[in-house]
Parts: C-alpha cells; structure tokens; sequence
C-alpha cells in the first residue's frame, strides 16, 4: 500500500534528523576521543612549591619536576602537558595568566585554587607573629570571605575553564589540614590555634567542592591521603614555618606531592 505524500514526507523528515544526530553524535565522540591534553592550573599547590627541584624558566611560579601534575603525566603521557600552574595564584590570575593552552583537544584538567583569595598567607603571618585571639581574629576574617566572596570567584575560573575546555574533565584538588591535634609539637601555636586553622581548611574545602560539583566537576580531597601526616604528626608531608625559605612554609614536601596529592589526582582523572 503506497503511503501519502504527508506521510512519506514525515518518514523522509523522520530519517534525516536521525542521520543528523547520528552524526553529530559520532562527530562529539571523536572529539572526545581526541581530548587527550592535560593542562594542570592553579597555585602553588599545584605548581609544587616546597617539593625543591624548580624549573628555573618557570621563574617566581615555582614549578616543580616533582610536583604531582609532572609525576602525572610522566606516568600516563597525555597526548599534550602544558603546566602553568604558578606560586601565588588567585582565582583572578587563573582567569587571566593561565588559561591559554586549555582547547577543544584537552581531555583533563587539574587545579588548586581559593587558598590566596582567601588570604591563608596572611592567616599563617598573624597566627605565628601575633596573639591568640589576633589569630582567631584573622581566621574569622578568612572565614567570612569565603562565604561572601570566594564562591563568585570560583564560579568566574570554572565557568571559563569549561568555556575554553568542553570536553575536559575537570579535576579541582582541595588542601590539606596543617596540623595533627595533640601531636609532638610541643611549641608555637596553641592547640586552638591549630584547631581552629583546620576547621577552616575545611570551610575552604567544603565552598571550593560545593562549586566545583556545581559545574560538573570532580573534587578531590587531600585529606584521605594527607591523614597522619600533617605537621606535629611526626611523619610530616607539609613544612612547618620555614625561617630560611618562608616561601615554603605550610606547603606540601616532594612527599606531600607524589604521596598526598599524587593520589588523589589519579584516583579522580
């Protein structure tokens, strides 16, 4: 039986939309399935500042050979590596500094960012020269920041890293705690002090995650791997204050990158 002009005009729309989205279904996988860049972003977590072993050219960014985007890709050899990762980073400097080699051809993406917006140098600088309440003080402060300003500012490096990267999958780190509560420090900061310096660790980590799930991210959390080993644990993966490179200090040893980080980036890529 011969079908109606409509009708077979409907069958012939029919099939053609089918073939178009076939086809653009199998155009998205190959770029999928050339996504295979890695660009590691960030601050210098990322960049591995207090792991030593800095490549000169990458200047006051401080970029590690054994920082854990490096020892990534020596292990997993992405079709592309570009690390632009620098000490210092804020959201803003992401945005602006960091973001030229993420394309249509980068399938992963790393970054720690947040802990310099929210002013941790600063934080660490009264809690270690100043009174205990000085220090509880700067901590509220820090505290108050990341409830009314970070998101927005996480939300500006997210979106333009998925603007530029659309087929990326997306990686954001948090920080580890500092210290071990009640552990073989038997000087410095009090055991408030310390607390207190981890529950905002924490605060920071639970905004950065929070944004990053929002926008269809991965959030890996350092701590699974950080635990038991944060200063005063006696096993170490972070500097305390270090008077000959302050630089360093509160930053993650070449133990911290390979043994704290390294895993929990392999574990989410």
């Amino acid at each position: 039986m011969r079908r109606s002009r409509p009708a077979a005009y409907v069958a012939s729309l029919f099939l053609a939309v089918v073939c178009t989205l076939t086809g653009a279904a199998t155009a998205n996988a190959s770029q999928l399935a050339a996504a295979t860049g890695y660009v590691a972003l960030g601050d210098s977590y990322s960049s591995g500042v207090g792991a030593g072993s800095y490549d000169s050219s990458s200047g006051s960014c401080k970029r590690s050979t054994r920082a854990y985007p490096v020892l990534w890709a020596a292990a997993h050899s992405p079709s592309t590596f570009a690390f632009t990762a620098c000490s210092g980073a804020r959201t803003s400097d992401v945005v602006a500094n960091q973001l030229g080699p993420l394309g249509s051809g980068t399938g992963l993406v790393s970054i720690t960012v947040g802990g310099n917006d929210a002013g941790f140098a600063d934080v660490m600088t009264t809690c270690v020269l100043q009174s205990e309440s000085a220090c509880l003080a700067a901590i509220a402060r820090a505290e108050a920041y990341m409830d009314s300003t970070l998101p927005g500012n996480l939300d500006n490096v997210y979106t333009a890293v998925r603007g530029r990267a659309p087929a990326a999958h997306v990686v954001v780190l948090g920080y580890p705690r500092f210290y071990r509560l009640n552990g073989s420090c038997v000087a410095g900061l009090s055991e408030t002090e310390r607390s207190a310096i981890n529950n905002a660790a924490d605060h920071l980590n639970s905004v950065i995650a929070k944004r990053a799930v929002d926008h269809g991210f991965t959030f890996g959390d350092a701590n699974t791997t950080f635990a038991g080993h944060e200063i005063c644990s006696g096993s170490a993966w972070l500097h305390s204050v270090n008077w000959v490179n302050i630089g360093e200090s509160y930053h993650p040893t070449a133990t911290g990158q390979s043994s704290g980080y390294l895993p929990v980036f392999t574990s989410a890529a």
